[in-house]
C-alpha cells in the first residue's frame, strides 16, 4: 500500500537497514553513519520500549533521513510509530486490520507474507509492496522467483528480509520483483552496543556499492 513516490524512493536506495535499539541515545549517531555511507534509510524495530523515541529523535534532528518503524504487530504500535514521524511501517505478518489503520493513517506499510495464499490475501487490501518474510528459511532467490512467476502481472513487488547479507543481496536484486532487501547485517546488535559507527559506514558503502552496480547492469 506504499505511495507511488515512496515505493520509488524504496527501489532506488535498494535496501532498508533493519536496526533495533535498546535505547534512543546512539540513534542520531547510527543515523550518521547511515548517510556517511550513502544509505539515507533505516526501519527502526518495535521489540523493545525505545522505538518510538528513537524515530521521533530521527525524525525531528535527520529530516533528510527516511525512517520507517518495523515490527508493527498492534494498532498501538501503529498509532505509536505514526504520532512520532515515522514514514513508513513494516509487520512480518498481514493482519488485515493493521493494514486498514494503516491506509486511515495515511502511513504507507508494507506487511509480511510467506504464502501463495498471503499474496493474494494482501493484494486484496490493495497492497502491492510485501515483505517476504523470513526470506532465507523460505527459500531465498528461489523462492522469490518461484512466486514472481504467478503474481508478476500484478504489480507486485518485494522486500526479502530474514537470512540475508551481502554476500546474498545481489541475487535477490537481481530479481526484477524485489524493490529492496532489508537486512540486519548492516547494523548488528554488537555494533550498536559498542558504537561501531565506522563498521556499519562501511558496511552501507559495500552494499550501496552492489546495488549501485546491480541497478546499472538490469
Amino acid at each position: 500500500m506504499p505511495e507511488p513516490d515512496f515505493s520509488e524512493s524504496l527501489r532506488a536506495l535498494g535496501i532498508i537497514p533493519v536496526v533495533t535499539l535498546d535505547n534512543a541515545d546512539g540513534a542520531l549517531a547510527l543515523a550518521d553513519a547511515f548517510f556517511a555511507g550513502g544509505l539515507p534509510i533505516l526501519e527502526v524495530t518495535f521489540r523493545t520500549n525505545a522505538a518510538a523515541a528513537a524515530i521521533q529523535i530521527l525524525t525531528r534532528e535527520r529530516p533528510a533521513l527516511l525512517v520507517g518503524a518495523g515490527t508493527v504487530l498492534t494498532r498501538e504500535n501503529l498509532q505509536a510509530a505514526k504520532a512520532a514521524g515515522a514514514q513508513f511501517a513494516l509487520a512480518p505478518g498481514l493482519n488485515s486490520e493493521i493494514v486498514k489503520e494503516a491506509r486511515d493513517l495515511d502511513l504507507p506499510f508494507i506487511p509480511g507474507v510467506a504464502t501463495p495464499t498471503e499474496i493474494e490475501r494482501a493484494l486484496a487490501l490493495g497492497c502491492r509492496t510485501l515483505k517476504l518474510f523470513p526470506a532465507g528459511p523460505l527459500g531465498g532467490v528461489e523462492m522469490v522467483v518461484a512466486l514472481s512467476a504467478p503474481y508478476g502481472h500484478t504489480g507486485v513487488s518485494f522486500v526479502p528480509t530474514g537470512g540475508i547479507n551481502l554476500s546474498s543481496l545481489e541475487a535477490y536484486l537481481r530479481c526484477k520483483s524485489v524493490a529492496a532487501v532489508g537486512g540486519t547485517w548492516l547494523a548488528k546488535r554488537d555494533d550498536l552496543a559498542s558504537g561501531n559507527w565506522t563498521g556499519i559506514c562501511e558496511r552501507c558503502r559495500s552494499a550501496v556499492e552492489t546495488v549501485r552496480a546491480v541497478r546499472q547492469s538490469i
